[in-house]
């Protein structure tokens, strides 16, 4: 039986290697090795993620021409068997790859058809107080531990930080909770501090490193929050369009990195007044910053507000999937868990 399991461990890992084409491939089709160094630096590390890029960004790499941009794109489409169609049926094998992280509540998880889904990104948004740094330090935890039905293995997460609000000690009381060797969960955990808007925009071409360098040993990238430094470097109404289109730069680079290595994508949002809406009698006149290049970016999108005590309730705002419907929970020491009636 021990072997069994191991072998159908293999198996899954094989899978996960198996997931995307590296870079490297395109040096047997005649592309020298120095181009492909110079696409790695720009964190292009797989044959996908050459056909997620414009060609207009790839002249920008220095030191690639027109011509060698030409030459790369046409090897990447032959090596991903072209720009062919798929049938629903083949599109519904590949969707089986597709995991989700527990929340830590299992309410919660019910409420998001499981939990934070791979290939996906998952926003919350919701008022100060209303635990959307708590869910995102839960996730740390949880993310580690493989699921009961043998459908997740578990593995490393990095959380990349705008707010500072990331306690690495709030991890401890959690690992407890569910019986894990503190230092070890802390190991699992990758840190990084933005600090502008560029930085962070920035920082995704180390985090699309690290994926390719460790394939399939990280399943979960969580920003906490996508909005707070757009909101500082872009101010007033003159910036605006400025924002949107760098934030959708951003949201695009977010959901490629999360297709291309079979990673969960979790962000925060905060919220805003919304000044007009006293004039058409809505029910509540706050909403989430960003506009609409947030709203249609992000693929699950979870209200949260306050609820009685230490219980929060989410809401699911908008989803391709999911019904709108909501759920309560609660915020313990051993962070997100089900709200005790």
């Amino acid at each position: 039986m021990e072997d069994q399991a191991l072998d159908a461990e293999e198996c899954v890992l094989d899978d996960e290697v198996s997931f995307f084409t590296d870079i490297d491939e395109l040096q047997a089709h005649g592309i020298n090795a120095a181009d492909i160094k110079k696409l790695k630096s720009a964190g292009i590390c797989t044959v996908r993620g050459i056909q997620m890029t414009t060609r207009r960004r790839l002249c920008m790499i220095k030191g690639i021409s027109e011509a060698k941009v030409d030459k790369i794109k046409e090897v990447a489409a032959k090596l991903c068997g072209g720009d062919g169609f798929v049938t629903a049926l083949v599109m519904c094998e590949k969707r089986k790859l597709v995991f989700r992280v527990s929340t830590g509540s299992a309410e919660l998880d019910v409420l998001l058809g499981g939990g934070i889904e791979s290939m996906a990104i998952t926003e919350v948004f919701g008022e100060f107080r209303t635990g959307k740094t708590q869910i995102s330090h839960t996730l740390c935890v949880t993310a580690q531990i493989p699921n009961e039905a043998g459908t997740y293995s578990g593995g490393k997460v990095i959380f990349i930080d705008t707010e500072n609000t990331f306690r690495p000690d709030r991890l401890r009381p959690i690992a407890d909770r569910y019986n894990l060797e503190q230092d070890a969960v802390l190991d699992n955990v990758l840190y990084t501090r933005a600090f502008t808007s560029e930085h962070q925009l920035e920082i995704l071409d180390h985090v699309a490193a690290q994926f390719h360098e460790e394939p399939g040993i990280f399943k979960l990238l969580i920003v906490d929050s996508v909005m707070a430094l757009f909101r500082v470097d872009f101010s007033g109404r003159g910036e605006l369009a400025d924002r949107q289109q760098k934030l959708a730069q951003y949201m695009s680079r977010l959901q490629k990195i999360s297709e291309e290595y079979n990673v969960s994508v979790f962000i925060t949002n905060q919220m805003t007044a919304d000044p007009g809406a006293a004039m058409s009698f809505q029910a509540d006149p706050k909403k989430p910053i960003g506009g609409h290049i947030l709203a249609h970016a992000s693929t699950t999108r979870v209200c949260l507000r306050k609820g009685r005590g230490e219980t929060r309730i989410a809401k699911i705002y908008d989803s391709p999937e999911l019904p709108e419907n909501e759920c309560t929970f609660a915020i313990t020491a051993g962070g997100i868990a089900d709200a005790k009636e």
